[in-house]
């Protein structure tokens, strides 16, 4: 008996022990997880002032949960030409499959990579350059975006210019400026474009009413006319709540409103004015309506679906 005893309770230690091992195991595989290979990008809606031919920006380094891409290299990119779904491919890391918050871009104000100062600055019409500088050389990007288990993950990280860039006005010269760290923070947002959708369209305007349309797309319920046509923040941001924005360009008048999150969403369309003492400024927002009996104030987007959005302009308010 006694020798049984011991045999059982041998059995028992080691069948505890190879239960505590798996277990190990288990947590173990939970805790480092499968990582997928993720490709960050960069984009940019466009900024409504007539003035600017370009806007460079030269990016250092980036990092995510305090790690740096896999290939990246120190780039200047004219943020500007990065419109209409186009992106430039910064690099990648290997992440799990959950949320991330923390992207950080490491700026260099004082020299592009091609060793010419500055590193940021904005490209007048007549050529001019106009160094952008912030408080920090370090923009930290706190928009979540998600790393999808057995996906292809591109994350685009949309550098917002007409949130981004300030301009002040004297003696009929314009000086250019990134705005404030916080609002620069919350000009920039972070999308996984395998959850995001489209919408594109064409504009009528028969009637002439405008030097440039900008369409604005905002979730569905929060446009405020009055709030958003007067500017926010320190510095003065309109259709700051906007989403993202395109500009009504081309023979055919098209405009496409790229890297939308699955949701619902309302189109605004404003009118701006051009002339030689203001240079191009807010006219009025735009009556238009749907060629195709659209609601205009509430589409849905779904993942990778591209919505067509055509529209004839009515009138003003």
């Amino acid at each position: 008996m006694k020798i049984m005893k011991n045999y059982l309770k041998n059995s028992g230690l080691i069948l505890i022990a190879m239960m505590a091992m798996i277990s190990c195991d288990k947590s173990d595989d939970s805790a480092t997880g499968e990582s997928y290979n993720t490709s960050f990008e960069v984009t940019d809606a466009p900024i409504d002032n007539a003035d600017v031919k370009a806007v460079f920006v030269t990016i250092a380094n980036v990092s995510v949960d305090g790690k740096s891409l896999e290939g990246f290299r120190a780039t200047t990119v004219n943020l500007a030409a990065l419109v209409d779904g186009k992106t430039k491919v910064l690099g990648n890391l290997d992440l799990q499959a959950r949320s991330y918050s923390n992207i950080v871009f490491e700026l260099d104000f004082e020299k592009d990579v091609y060793g010419n100062a500055p590193g940021c600055y904005v490209e007048k019409a007549n050529g001019e350059k106009d160094a952008l500088v912030a408080a920090s050389n370090k923009i930290n990007i706190n928009d979540a975006f998600e790393v999808i288990a057995q996906s292809k993950n591109v994350i685009v990280v949309d550098f917002d210019l007409r949130k981004t860039i300030k301009e002040e006005k004297s003696n009929f010269s314009s000086d250019y400026n990134f705005v404030t760290m916080a609002e620069l923070t919350a000009g920039i947002r972070a999308i996984n474009a395998e959850l995001t959708g489209k919408i594109s369209g064409t504009v009528n305007d028969s009637k002439n009413t405008s030097d440039k349309i900008i369409v604005y797309a905002y979730k569905k319920g929060s446009f405020n006319a009055d709030v958003e046509t007067k500017g926010k923040g320190e510095s003065g941001v309109t259709f700051a709540n906007a989403i993202t924005s395109a500009e009504v360009k081309g023979i055919g008048k098209s405009y496409s409103l790229d890297f939308l999150k699955e949701g619902e969403y309302e189109l605004i369309f404003a009118s701006y004015k051009e002339d030689q003492e203001s240079g191009l400024h807010f006219n009025s927002i735009l009556e238009v309506e749907s060629v195709t009996d659209l609601n205009l104030g509430a589409i849905k987007v779904n993942s990778m679906l591209k919505i067509s959005a055509n529209v004839m302009v009515t009138g003003s308010r």
